[in-house]
């Protein structure tokens, strides 16, 4: 296996290949997380547009699984691996793109805007991918006649509503996963700041492949439970918008409720964002370890460097 010298060797050399890797890596890790949790999102999803039906995560799993059977938990599947998988892809790839390319146009600006800006940029695509996907998705699943799944729910909604059907709720998308990405991303690269510096007082590039991934998981989990918080209004409105519950964002906010938006199957959602994201950025940066490309997350040696300056310095 290659070391972490030859995966930054790789990273300048190889830039193409860099990218691709990340890409696939992130549309793997993505896709294949939210399948394995796929009942739980029927869940979500469900108390969202039928809160008074499914108004606790027990009563709920009972209710659908007695009036629906136990296929009716994997409703959705396919939906959930090619939209996050595309998402993924965008979300992680050009990331990456987007953080090398604005650390060289604002050279001498803060990281965390430049964590900001290389977030909002690759999220703006990510959800544009993402939106068909969803809308067909969260139907499937709050419907169980609507279709089976992807293969069939997609012409009869593009036969029915165009890609106004696909793209509808885009916005809201937008509104929920740009505060969650940006939240996510600065979170992750300050936790794992703050794990090498204060925690494990090391290098990260002394440290064993092993400890890497071990911080990745705890900056990941950090990062999706702050994320889950930032986007759970709009996350309700996206799934009102999709079951028609509300034709406007406007009205999707007043049926809702102000205070609902914040809270309304919050727990479920920290369950299933969480555990989810912790293992997102798990099986991606195994996937960048496995080509010899070192982990995420960028370490500041700002402090490093100013004790060497110190420690240096000619004594007056």
């Amino acid at each position: 296996m290659k070391g972490v010298g030859d995966g930054k060797r790789i990273c300048e050399e190889f830039s193409n290949g860099y990218y691709g890797v990340c890409a696939v890596g992130g549309m793997l890790s993505a896709g294949t997380t939210h399948v394995a949790i796929t009942p739980l999102d029927v869940l979500k999803v469900n108390m969202q547009v039928y809160p008074i039906k499914y108004q606790s995560i027990s009563t709920s799993f009972t209710t659908l699984l007695r009036e629906q059977g136990p296929s009716a938990f994997w409703r959705g599947w396919a939906g959930k691996f090619f939209g996050y998988g595309m998402q993924g892809a965008c979300r992680f790839g050009l990331y990456e793109y987007f953080n090398k390319v604005y650390s060289n146009v604002l050279v001498d600006q803060n990281k965390g805007l430049i964590f900001l800006l290389s977030s909002m940029s690759a999220e703006v695509i990510a959800n544009v991918a993402l939106c068909p996907f969803e809308a067909i998705k969260v139907r499937v699943q709050a419907q169980p006649h609507y279709a089976k799944g992807l293969a069939d729910g997609f012409p009869k909604l593009y036969m029915s509503e165009g890609l106004r059907g696909l793209f509808r709720g885009l916005i809201p998308l937008w509104g929920r996963n740009l505060p969650f990405s940006v939240v996510m991303f600065s979170t992750f690269e300050h936790s794992v700041d703050f794990l090498y510096r204060k925690v494990m007082q090391m290098k990260k590039e002394d440290c064993t492949k092993a400890q890497q991934l071990g911080v990745t998981c705890l900056a990941g989990y950090a990062a999706g439970s702050v994320g889950s918080i930032v986007s759970n209004p709009a996350d309700n409105i996206v799934a009102s918008l999709n079951n028609k519950k509300a034709n406007s964002l406007k009205q999707a906010v007043k049926r809702i409720g102000f205070v609902n938006l914040f809270t309304r199957s919050l727990p479920i959602r920290i369950m299933l964002v969480g555990p989810v994201v912790t293992l997102q950025w798990f099986f991606y940066d195994t996937i960048k370890v496995l080509n010899g490309l070192p982990t995420s997350g960028h370490v500041r040696t700002e402090e490093r460097n100013t004790a060497k300056t110190h420690l240096n310095a000619p004594a007056e």
